[in-house]
């Protein structure tokens, strides 16, 4: 039987951040869990925790493997109910959905227990937000799913939140060159407050394609990894090309709305690369996620390069205008 917990959004200390807590069984007050199920052996009343659209049981066959974060026993909700087919949120008497098991957009809601983690309480709540997808997706990719080594050569095409954190998790990991790659040129200084040793706005040389940038500054041989997190379709081809022959491999994070995309075949098979997706960076909730956590305690991370604007709630209309301005990396919205 299915273990479930209650989530709240709310305030959180006296600079009104927003936060996600959850917690099992029945309601929450304040800025801590108030009640457990009597199942819930992960978390207990007044722990902090955050929601994850992904499980770990930790024993089947993809848990058990270096593989994938990807577990078969609690899965990504895609259709937007519970585990048991149910949905436990509702407005005026309505149904809601349970948006990739989250929904963190609601006051109050149920999830399993096995899609939370529990937060350090001293850790910022706003630099706990970016682990909790983001930030986390954009650096597991490079720790866990290309695996970057001491020495390597890496580029990184977008440089929003999920981007800047495959630069750090590059740099973290030992690359000795990683190239940004972004059409907006306020990102060249913020790239490099993560790692990033060189940038390519390919705006600049339009004769160009960026795959022929990125040789350009490789002595023609390209990257061993590539980091596509855009998800412009037209961008995955070139994200294969930008790569070495023989060895390359490319990371797709970004997803845009296009189910179908056009892919240089030529350039996958007879170019000897690889081509990988990821969910979460390859990130395990229970087993790595903590290691993260972590490190934003112990100030490991530079989180505080992503914060660049802050909105209240009522002012959200706001906050998508700002996401279009060019200095904008993430805004957090204050309730």
């Amino acid at each position: 039987m299915p273990v479930f917990v209650t989530l709240i959004s709310f305030a959180l200390k006296d600079s009104q951040r927003l936060f996600i807590l959850v917690f099992s069984g029945t309601k929450v007050s304040g800025k801590v869990v108030e009640s457990a199920g009597d199942e819930v052996k992960e978390v207990k009343e007044g722990d902090i925790v955050i929601p994850t659209y992904i499980g770990e049981c930790k024993e089947c066959e993809n848990c058990t493997s270096e593989m994938t974060n990807l577990c078969l026993k609690y899965p990504i909700a895609l259709n937007g109910l519970m585990l048991d087919s149910t949905s436990r949120m509702s407005v005026r008497g309505q149904k809601l959905y349970h948006i990739f098991s989250c929904s963190t957009w609601s006051e109050y809601m149920v999830i399993d227990a096995n899609y939370v983690v529990k937060v350090d309480p001293s850790i910022d709540p706003s630099d706990a937000s970016f682990l909790s997808c983001g930030f986390t997706t954009g650096y597991g990719a490079a720790w866990k799913e290309a695996k970057v080594e001491k020495g390597s050569s890496v580029a990184v095409l977008g440089l929003g939140t999920v981007g800047l954190g495959a630069v750090d998790g590059a740099r973290m990991h030992g690359a000795a060159k990683i190239i940004g790659i972004d059409k907006n040129p306020w990102k060249k200084e913020k790239g490099k407050a993560f790692g990033m040793t060189d940038f390519i706005n390919p705006d600049d040389e339009p004769n160009k394609s960026i795959s022929e940038l990125v040789k350009g500054i490789t002595h023609g041989m390209g990257v061993d990894y590539c980091f596509e997190c855009t998800g412009v379709p037209s961008l995955l081809s070139e994200a294969l090309e930008t790569t070495k022959v023989g060895k390359g491999k490319v990371i797709v994070i970004g997803v845009g709305v296009d189910a179908m995309v056009p892919l240089n075949v030529i350039a996958l098979a007879c170019g000897g690369r690889t081509l990988k997706g990821t969910t979460f960076g390859g990130i395990k909730t229970k087993s790595d996620l903590p290691t993260l956590l972590d490190k934003c305690k112990n100030k490991e991370f530079k989180l505080h390069q992503l914060l660049t604007h802050h909105v209240k709630l009522e002012e959200i209309d706001k906050a998508i205008q700002l996401l279009k301005q060019p200095d904008c990396v993430k805004v957090l919205i204050t309730i």
